[in-house]
């Protein structure tokens, strides 16, 4: 089978994504979560919050490659402190490989924002993602504030 990626599927996951409460859509091309290697477009809008989180035990790497759009991929010591961000857009930087074990998180800059993401599979919620306890979790009242709080800190905001 061949999958093809253009301009009419990249606009219709953003406007799922815009309409989406999370303010983010993905569409897997893995069909299955025992996938050894997931694949998917990421749709992000801004003020989307993801919890910080990295990938350990079992250990798997995350690509993002950008398509549209501008998103900070920012990482942190075990602290919680921001130390290191990245921004990719279609000038300079087009897409970032995580290793396991990293604190991250993806912040949309522009509305339209579409990631292609690759990572080691297979896929299990129970262990996909260690999420920080030094953040809100997604949902919580202050996910706003910190998302605001990390772009001041990089001076994004």
């Amino acid at each position: 089978m061949i999958e093809i990626i253009n301009n009419s599927q990249l606009n219709n996951i953003i406007s799922e994504a815009q309409s989406s409460v999370r303010k983010r859509k993905n569409h897997n091309y893995h069909k299955t979560f025992s996938d050894p290697i997931n694949r998917m477009l990421n749709a992000i809008e801004p003020g989307s919050y993801i919890q910080p989180h990295k990938h350990e035990d079992p250990d798997k790497r995350e690509i993002f490659l950008l398509l549209k759009g501008k998103l900070a991929v920012v990482f942190f010591n075990n602290a919680g402190k921001p130390v290191e961000h990245v921004i990719l857009e279609n000038k300079e930087n087009y897409g970032v490989e995580i290793s396991p074990s990293v604190w991250h998180t993806i912040i949309a800059l522009e509305t339209g924002t579409v990631v292609y993401e690759i990572k080691d599979g297979p896929y299990s919620v129970s262990d996909d993602k260690n999420f920080a306890d030094w953040a809100p979790k997604e949902g919580d009242d202050n996910c706003r504030e910190y998302l605001h709080d990390i772009l001041s800190q990089l001076n994004l905001s």
